[in-house]
């Protein structure tokens, strides 16, 4: 199959053959370098060329789009997510309206417990289902590789469960999909008085058994304060390791609670969320391969501060964002409003929060070699935006779909 797009407004995010750009990093990310007036072939998948239209050579396609004011992108790529889960939260939602807290919610038996408890409850083919029609909602805004966590299982059948859904969405979904372990997300009410044997039962047997079916390409742990603390995520992390699943790491969400440095010190692939991130935390991160991910979807459904970008992308950072899409802090995948609350609340310029869900968030999925720029040989997920007058009306639009179809 041979694609031909001719006539595009603007071809963004575009990388020269000789490029090696893994990441961009700092000022770098100011710029999203581009093609005005361009056309680009794909063919069997794969960009195969592209430039401009004063230099569009003869050729023949299978099909034609003709994208006259009409911007192309790489598909976003979103490297956190829950998207498998039984049930929203909404009762949870009203709670917090009336004044109670995240953690005060998790206390009483809501939160991430409450997902666990509908997930176990629910037949794995209806889960499935109803997870395959959310991704194919965020791949209708523009997400051509995603990344997905269990944790909701909480046991070991259960987190088996969502690790086989996600194994089955990659196989079905026709987008790029990475699986990430998360069964210490949160200790189960049964496990509150003994730790330790919830500890042991993910290590020495969750882990042998979704390893030996390849159920998982990462692990991930949740460290923070009334959840698992440094020592219990160096173990996990470290028996996640001899499996094989290179970490990555919920940290600094709630408090300054050395997930950071955990990471780091761990060579986690991210540490996500870091609403708590102060200078040590940056110069932890200098010079790390680690990619600080911000979620700040969360911080506004849940009404927290914000993570501190600027500081971070003027320190010179590998700034990635990410949905968080989940039932109970983050209810969305929408990744065309993630980048309007990214502008407008994080004072990230489009350019940077652009490229901090393209070819930084493949960088966070290891896949920063398929997917993130446009690229000779790079997969050809692509998304045509509706006629629009520049690139920075994705976020300015905000609230509203400017994607008019995603290629892949």
């Amino acid at each position: 199959m041979r694609l031909l797009i001719t006539n595009i407004n603007k071809l963004c995010q575009t990388e020269h053959p000789d490029e090696q750009k893994f990441r961009v990093c700092g000022i770098e990310m100011a710029a999203l370098p581009s093609i005005d007036n361009a056309w680009l072939i794909a063919e069997n998948g794969l960009i195969h060329s592209f430039g401009s239209m004063a230099d569009l050579p003869a050729t023949y396609a299978d099909k034609t789009i003709d994208a006259s004011g009409r911007m192309v992108l790489p598909a976003w790529c979103d490297s956190h997510t829950h998207l498998v889960f039984a049930a929203p939260r909404d009762s949870e939602f009203v709670d917090r309206i009336k004044g109670l807290s995240y953690e005060e919610v998790a206390r009483r038996g809501g939160g991430i417990l409450n997902s666990a408890r509908k997930l176990n409850e629910m037949d794995e083919s209806e889960l499935y289902d109803q997870s395959l029609d959310r991704l194919q909602n965020v791949m209708a805004q523009g997400t051509g590789a995603i990344e997905i966590k269990s944790g909701y299982g909480l046991c070991l059948e259960g987190e088996l469960k969502m690790l086989r859904v996600i194994r089955k969405l990659k196989e079905t979904g026709g987008i790029p999909v990475k699986s990430t372990f998360l069964a210490a997300h949160a200790y189960p009410a049964e496990y509150k008085q003994n730790k330790e044997a919830y500890i042991k039962l993910i290590t020495d047997k969750m882990l042998p058994e979704l390893a030996g079916d390849g159920l998982a390409d990462y692990i991930d742990v949740f460290c923070e304060e009334g959840f698992f603390g440094i020592p219990e995520t160096e173990r996990i992390l470290e028996a996640g390791l001899k499996y094989g699943l290179k970490p990555k790491i919920h940290a600094n969400q709630l408090h300054f609670s050395g997930g950071v440095q955990v990471g780091v010190k761990h060579n986690a692939l991210s540490v996500d969320h870091l609403e708590c991130v102060g200078e040590s935390e940056i110069e932890c991160l200098k010079g790390s391969k680690t990619i600080p991910t911000l979620l700040p979807g969360a911080a506004f459904f849940l009404g927290m501060h914000y993570q501190p970008a600027r500081k971070m992308i003027d320190a010179g950072l590998p700034v990635c964002l990410a949905t968080d899409y989940n039932p109970g802090s983050c209810p969305s995948g929408n990744i065309p409003l993630l980048l309007s609350i990214a502008c407008t609340q994080l004072k990230m310029t489009p350019e940077e929060a652009i490229n901090a869900v393209t070819l930084n968030g493949a960088a966070a999925m290891e896949l920063e070699r398929e997917m993130g720029t446009i690229k000779v040989g790079k997969k050809a997920n692509l998304i045509i935006t509706k006629p629009i007058p520049s690139i920075a009306y994705i976020p300015y639009d905000f609230g509203n779909s400017n994607i008019e179809q995603l290629i892949f």
